[in-house]
């Protein structure tokens, strides 16, 4: 398998952007105390990849956001930190699909962007 990224077992066109980061999840009371000391209280850690695609056709706009949609996704993707591809469940957050041109027969999105987080 070539692809850089797959939803549920469906190979994503590349994205043109593709940031990977990784968040603490720390306990409710984690925090300073009254010396300034920090207490993470960190539980777990959880991956979001920021996607965006250029320059996309309606057709290609539409097949990934409708890849995308479902409450849950099972994604395999480049991580950086295990250097190599791995399989996680994610969800997708806000999604942004500004136009660029739409003329009659020429009709393009400036980009398809949106984070994809850990679940």
């Amino acid at each position: 398998m070539a692809a850089m990224i797959t939803v549920d077992g469906v190979e994503m066109p590349c994205p043109s952007s593709y940031s990977w980061s990784l968040q603490d999840v720390s306990v409710g009371d984690s925090g300073r105390n009254e010396s300034g000391t920090m207490y993470k209280g960190r539980v777990c850690q959880k991956r979001k990849i920021s996607l965006e695609w250029w320059a996309k056709r309606p057709e290609e706009v539409a097949q990934i956001l409708q890849a995308f949609n479902p409450e849950y996704i099972t994604v395999r993707y480049v991580d950086a930190m295990q250097n190599a591809y791995i399989t996680g469940e994610f969800y997708v957050g806000d999604r942004s699909a500004p136009v660029k041109q739409w003329m009659v027969g020429n009709k393009l999105y400036e980009k398809v962007s949106f984070d994809i987080i850990e679940r």
